[in-house]
C-alpha cells in the first residue's frame, strides 16, 4: 500500500510537515500525561494507515458542512 502524500487539506490549506491536527490544539483526555500521549499516539497511527479519501467522499463531507449564506440568514 502507497502512503498518501499529499499536503492539501479540505478547502485547500497547504499543510506544511504537519499530517492530521497539531499536537498543541488536542484537548487532554485523561489527567495523566502518558496515558494521554499514548492515546494520541494510537489516534495518529489508525489515521496515518487510513486509505485517502476519494473525491467523492471528500464532496460528500464538504456536502455535509456546507450552509448557503441565505441559510445562514435564516438562522
Amino acid at each position: 500500500m502507497t502512503a498518501f502524500t499529499s499536503t492539501e487539506a479540505a478547502g485547500g490549506v497547504q499543510l506544511v510537515d504537519t499530517p492530521g491536527r497539531p499536537a498543541a490544539d488536542r484537548p487532554v483526555r485523561f489527567a495523566d500525561p502518558a496515558r494521554n500521549a499514548a492515546y494520541w499516539a494510537r489516534i495518529t497511527r489508525i489515521v496515518d494507515a487510513a486509505p485517502p479519501l476519494t473525491t467523492e467522499q471528500r464532496a460528500a463531507i464538504r456536502a455535509a458542512f456546507h450552509q448557503p449564506a441565505a441559510a445562514k440568514e435564516a438562522a
